[in-house]
């Protein structure tokens, strides 16, 4: 796609500049010298001023769906690198505000695995357009499958028609339950994903779970919007008793993520950093994108990292080029940063849970020990405890998996972390007492 952007704008340049361009020309348009030199046109992440985000879509929306569809599948390579390295999700939105509804809806139509995956984009267009890629995709996967393929081709697509069905289920909103939306979904390569429980537009807080080794959309999706679900009704149960409401009205608005928006490593690769750093790059472009869209009302933001996941968490975290307000590391090998203070988390709120028998925790494999004295993170309770509310047990967690088991005390401790009442699981602190005495 970003190559037929390309030669937009190498043909509109000679011809006086964006702004005076009247008809946007199709590719059999372009003049044979341009599309020679295509190959050394600059993709996203090499220049906003060259594909600023107000021309891109501005341009790209003057065609109509079917050519912008037919850019997309034509340079579909340039479409992934533009998500791997995007513009500024500031610019994004600026550029998407811009438009007007006709232009936006032929975006939609026209390029919905774009749309769908521009951190800038509002989250309502976004799953507006991987909902339509999702079905349109499963769509001609089912079509393709009724014609005479080779077997190797066609398992494969059995596979990837099976991935896409998981991520339909788990993009439904159950009956009765918290609405679900789908705000990434990117079949490029390994399938990304990511599904959203509650409004990200209007939520006051906002935690994002994201996973470690051997977490794929293809086996994990379904699970993960479910712990995330489980995640959304305690939080929401802990702010109706602090607020003393019963029903929702008035209560502040959560919503949470389950993120799936990176390939998490399998045995032959996990002593590696690759995907870490790919997953990092992925999570900057994501918290980037909220504080963008929600700018003058910024949410209350909460990392929930476990494993490989925290990793790359704390990769993004170091740089310092976004915040979040909370931290939430479980199950970490680590990385370069030595201490709370080389994280950009406001407060320094960084909290470590570590289960018995978990053979990751304390070995600083990728640098450093979240668990140690010295890193200052605050130790969260995940070795049970009893609830005072209603005399049953919070489940203890044991061994590297068992961190978002439901009932258990460290998704007590995440969903309070997660509405900024950390403070109520230092160590030491029975939270649910405190609670319980009207402490805040």
């Amino acid at each position: 796609m970003l190559v037929g952007v390309a030669a937009i704008l190498a043909v509109t340049s000679v011809l006086g500049g964006v702004g005076e361009v009247g008809v946007v020309p199709g590719t059999s348009d372009i003049p044979h010298a341009v599309a020679i030199s295509l190959a050394d046109a600059p993709t996203a992440g090499s220049g906003d001023s060259v594909f600023g985000t107000k021309t891109m879509l501005g341009i790209l929306s003057q065609l109509d769906p079917a050519r912008i569809s037919q850019y997309v599948q034509g340079h579909s390579d340039a479409v992934s690198t533009l998500l791997v390295n995007p513009p500024a999700a500031a610019k994004v939105g600026a550029g998407w505000a811009a438009l007007g509804a006709r232009e936006k809806d032929a975006l939609v139509n026209g390029a919905p695995g774009l749309i769908g995956n521009l951190d800038g984009v509002p989250f309502s267009v976004r799953n507006r357009a991987n909902t339509l890629e999702l079905n349109r995709t499963i769509s001609d996967m089912e079509t393709q499958l009724k014609g005479h393929l080779g077997k190797g081709v066609r398992l494969q697509m059995q596979r990837s028609l099976q991935t896409l069905r998981s991520v339909q289920k788990a993009a439904t909103t159950p009956a009765g339950g918290a609405s679900r939306s789908l705000v990434i979904l990117d079949v490029s390569g390994e399938t990304r994903a990511a599904i959203a429980v509650g409004d990200l537009a209007t939520a006051r807080f906002v935690s994002y779970l994201v996973p470690g080794m051997y977490f794929s959309v293809e086996e994990q999706v379904v699970d993960w919007a479910k712990t995330a679900d489980t995640l959304y009704a305690e939080q929401k149960q802990w702010l109706r008793r602090s607020f003393g409401c019963r029903a929702c009205a008035g209560t502040p608005g959560v919503a949470t993520v389950a993120w799936i928006g990176y390939q998490t490593p399998q045995l032959l690769n996990v002593g590696g950093l690759q995907l870490a750093t790919e997953g990092s790059d992925y999570l900057e472009h994501a918290l980037d994108g909220i504080r963008a869209l929600r700018s003058g009302d910024e949410p209350y933001v909460t990392i929930m990292a476990h494993s490989y996941g925290s990793t790359a968490a704390l990769m993004a975290l170091e740089r310092h080029t976004v915040a979040v307000d909370a931290l939430a590391l479980l199950g970490s090998p680590g990385s370069d940063a030595q201490s709370v203070a080389d994280l950009n988390v406001a407060n320094n709120n960084v909290y470590v849970g570590q289960a018995g028998f978990d053979p990751v925790v304390h070995t600083a494999f990728f640098g450093s020990d979240p668990g140690s004295a010295s890193y200052g993170a605050i130790p969260m309770g995940v070795n049970g405890t009893i609830d005072p509310f209603g005399g049953g047990e919070l489940g203890a967690s044991t061994g590297h998996n068992g961190y978002f088991e439901a009932g258990s005390e460290s998704m007590r401790n995440l969903a309070l972390i997660g509405i900024g009442q950390g403070s109520l699981v230092a160590s030491g602190t029975d939270t649910t007492t405190q609670l319980a005495d009207g402490k805040r």
